[in-house]
Formats: structure tokens, C-alpha cells, sequence
């Protein structure tokens, strides 16, 4: 199946100017959601300063080894999603398709073992705000830890979700042979957009479950 011609808008005077304006926007979207996070950031480090013996002991109640396969799972994908870039740069739809079916079955593994860790928490009385009801550690600063787990990493996780979303179009247009060496600036915002996510999430690792 040949690929469609792209044709770039009329607004733009070629495909090559198109693509830059493509790109700045999508940079300029990608530091707007790394200013959301580092407000979130800076809140768990004004609070741990303050809590730090709650911090710690609600730390010990998280499954490191969930997290690392998580981080490893994440890392993987990107690797994955740069693969699949790199083989539309090469002409080559078929590996570039699998790149991207490897890399929403690893977001989708992620999602699983998130949502695994989330119902050990609620199994234990672990809630979010006023429902939190952990008898082990009823101490202020535990509590404000473990809301501060579920809205990270709980708008994280609607942050792959939006990814998923978003490689799914990519993948959608790899079916169609859309994306060629001269034609592939969707696939690379699609990539940027991805390893957001993953560079969000090695931040949130070792402030919840690496905590000391």
C-alpha cells in the first residue's frame, strides 16, 4: 500500500515549516505539563520537610518492587517508541507497526500494576483525603503522603491513558502506511508526548518509593 501524499497546509509555505511549528507547539505543551508536575513536586517537598519521620514510615508501606517493574515497564516503552520512530525514518511500516503495538501493550502493563498497587492500598485502608483510614499509621503526615501518592500518580496515570490515546492514532496511521522518511513529524510528537510521561514518572519513583 503506498503511502498518501502529505500536503502542508495553506497557511504554511511547505511541509518542512509546517513540521517546525508542529514541533515549538508541541515543546511549548510539554513545558506546560512539566509546570503542572513541579508545583506537585514542590508541594511534596514542602510537606516532607515538614513530615519527614511520617514520610518515611508511610514510605515503607509501598511496594518498591511494584514501582521498580513500573519504572522498568515505562523505560522499556520508551525505547520502544523511539524504535518505531526511528523505523518510519527507515521505511520500514512493518517493524514500525510492532514498535508501536510493544509499546501500548507495556503502557497497558504499567496501567495493570498501578491499578494492582492501588487495590493493595485500599485492602489496607489506604484512601485519598477524608476516607483514609489506615489503623498501622494514623499520624497527620502519613496521611497527607499517601494523598499526595494518589493525585500524582493518579494524574499520571491519565497521562498514559492520554498517551495510549494518542499512539493509537500514530499506530492507526502506521496501519495506512502514512509515515515515511519525509513524512513522519506525527509519529515524532506522538514519541515526545510518550517519553513525557515516562520522564514524569522518574521523578514520582524515587520521591514515593524511594523515600529515606
Amino acid at each position: 500500500m503506498r503511502a498518501p501524499s502529505a500536503v502542508a497546509a495553506e497557511h504554511f509555505e511547505d511541509l518542512k515549516q509546517q513540521g517546525h511549528a508542529a514541533r515549538l507547539g508541541m515543546w511549548a505543551f510539554l513545558g506546560q505539563e512539566m509546570l503542572l508536575f513541579a508545583g506537585l513536586f514542590a508541594l511534596y517537598s514542602a510537606y516532607r520537610s515538614m513530615y519527614r519521620a511520617d514520610f518515611h514510615q508511610a514510605a515503607l508501606h509501598m511496594s518498591v518492587a511494584l514501582g521498580t517493574a513500573n519504572t522498568f515497564v515505562l523505560l522499556t516503552s520508551s525505547l520502544t517508541v523511539a524504535l518505531s520512530i526511528w523505523a518510519a525514518r527507515a521505511r520500514r511500516p512493518r517493524a514500525c507497526i510492532g514498535f508501536l503495538i510493544a509499546t501500548l501493550l507495556l503502557a497497558a502493563a504499567f496501567l495493570v500494576l498501578k491499578f494492582t498497587e492501588y487495590g493493595h492500598h485500599f485492602a489496607e485502608g489506604i484512601f485519598p483525603g477524608r476516607y483514609y483510614h489506615f489503623a498501622e499509621l494514623p499520624q497527620h503526615g502519613a496521611h497527607i503522603f499517601f494523598t499526595l501518592y494518589f493525585f500524582m500518580t493518579g494524574l499520571h496515570a491519565l497521562h498514559v491513558i492520554a498517551g495510549m490515546g494518542v499512539l493509537t492514532w500514530v499506530l492507526l496511521h502506521a496501519l495506512q502506511h502514512h509515515w515515511t522518511p519525509e513524512h513522519h513529524v506525527g509519529i515524532e510528537l506522538g514519541g515526545m508526548y510518550w517519553h513525557l510521561v515516562d520522564l514524569i514518572w522518574i521523578f514520582i519513583w524515587p520521591l514515593l518509593y524511594l523515600v529515606l
